[in-house]
């Protein structure tokens, strides 16, 4: 078993200093992994100092020393890619699939930013102004579980560009695959104090992160309701903030759509990472007068899906990345035969012979209720709810009948129609025909998916404070 006690300040590997414990637990066995030695409110301040420190001379810098230092984190990087992988999957439980996407869109993130540095003005005028767009400050980055290094990367690659230096704290859950990241940050010999990392709860560190006094911005990625917790405690400081949250996305089926083709597309991608994906189109609107047919193809489909052990390059589902996690899902599944939703397959329980790991059957209900909890709230796992609608107009009133709008997808055989109803649909992002990842458009959420923009140009300004000068 792992002893984890190195949090990362100021261009050192350093002994956390914390009284709290953490067991880091392989999802697909129940097996202890490691003792995690989290960090605490000292450990912090530490490393918002040296983050204070260096911003001086950082935010100073100059285009070409960024792009320089975010070449250096991608060949570190790439160096590292077979642990970056491998130790997702053990630690998370993410499948191989996934965990290779997840390495290729981190890898992609710097070479995407440097792109958008490259030709970004800092400098612009405006009427008889000049405009000045500056670094934030010392920014505060928080990550969740189900794709930690990912999000790391493409925070810190976008905080590098616009010249701000942070501290991350990622999930208690991710720590060996903060391990992996700090060493990369490190081999890519970054100035002292740009990159800060601590281990910690979200109760203490984390709370002790948006309320200090010296970090200018938070970027967090997880949950609506602690992005709301954020939200809040940040204005006292007013603090900046970028919260990409919580999402239930809408995959419309039009009319006109090849249900051969659209279907098993649309369960496997409500399916994407085990479920665990806040993008995932776990809502499949579909016209009424083909459910019948669509049913029969979402069933087969779910049911060839394999479940099992994420590091076989076929598993498509692994398991839930903690046993809370595991019974808020089957929590979730009996809620939605008790509201009267018609379970297609699936269903509570684990799968035969996955006793041991925090396993969850491909589940698909049909006949659901836009109104149902299971069509309203997140559930975070293999769970597809199939809904009925009776033209174009109620598809989209369907789609856009939800708290959220952080991502939507759209299917069809006319393009112009895909568009027309996608421009119709209350998201950040909307996929046509299927899923795509542009790293230069921005992505974010309406409503309570999020404040502010990632990516792209727009991600970059989040990083940056707009200054008039008048002569």
């Amino acid at each position: 078993m792992k002893i984890v006690n190195q949090i990362y300040v100021n261009g050192n590997f350093v002994k956390s200093t914390g009284a709290e414990r953490f067991d880091t637990i392989n999802p697909a066995t129940n097996e202890k992994l490691a003792e995690v030695h989290l960090a605490n409110s000292n450990d912090l301040d530490n490393a918002v100092a040296a983050a204070k420190k260096a911003f001086q001379t950082f935010s100073q810098s100059t285009r070409e020393e960024r792009i320089d230092i975010l070449k250096k984190i991608s060949d570190a990087l790439l160096r590292r890619k077979k642990d970056f992988i491998e130790t997702m999957v053990t630690e998370y439980g993410g499948t191989l699939q996934f965990s290779e996407a997840s390495f290729t869109n981190a890898l992609s993130t710097f070479s995407s930013t440097i792109e958008i540095l490259e030709n970004f003005d800092f400098e612009r005028s405006i009427g008889v102004s000049k405009l000045k767009l500056q670094p934030v400050g010392v920014v505060g980055i928080i990550t969740p579980w189900n794709a930690s290094n990912s999000f790391i990367c493409s925070k810190m690659a976008t905080a590098i560009a616009a010249g701000c230096t942070a501290v991350v704290k990622p999930s208690e859950m991710s720590a060996l695959q903060s391990q992996v990241i700090m060493e990369v940050f490190h081999d890519a010999g970054l100035p002292p104090g740009v990159f800060n990392l601590v281990n910690g709860f979200g109760n203490t560190v984390g709370t002790a992160l948006t309320s200090h006094k010296d970090i200018s911005k938070i970027s967090f990625t997880g949950s609506t309701v602690t992005g709301k917790a954020i939200a809040r405690i940040a204005v006292d400081t007013m603090k900046r903030v970028t919260l990409e949250l919580g999402g239930k996305s809408p995959n419309v089926i039009l009319a006109d759509a090849d249900l051969a083709t659209t279907i098993p597309m649309a369960v496997y991608g409500a399916y994407m990472n085990s479920g665990q994906a806040c993008i995932a189109p776990t809502r499949l609107l579909v016209p009424a007068d083909k459910l019948e047919q669509v049913n029969q193809i979402a069933k087969t489909t779910a049911e060839g899906i394999k479940i099992g052990n994420p590091s076989e390059r076929d598993t498509i589902v692994g398991p839930m990345v903690s046993v809370k996690q595991f019974e808020r899902v089957q929590n979730y599944i009996r809620l939605g035969i008790e509201e009267g939703a018609t379970l297609l397959t699936g269903g509570s329980g684990k799968p035969q012979g996955l006793d041991s790991g925090n396993f969850v059957k491909a589940t698909v209900f049909t006949n659901v209720s836009n109104s149902m909890r299971i069509a309203q709230e997140e559930i975070f796992g293999p769970v597809l709810c199939i809904i009925p609608y009776k033209d174009e107009d109620e598809a989209i009133q369907l789609a856009n009948d939800t708290a959220y709008g952080l991502a939507a997808y759209v299917s069809a055989a006319d393009d112009k129609a895909a568009e027309r109803v996608a421009a119709q649909i209350d998201a950040g992002r909307v996929c046509i025909n299927g899923f795509s990842h542009d790293p230069l458009a921005p992505f974010g959420g309406f409503k309570q998916s999020g404040i502010g923009r990632e990516y792209g140009v727009y991600g970059l300004e989040e990083y940056l404070e707009v200054k008039a000068i008048l002569n």
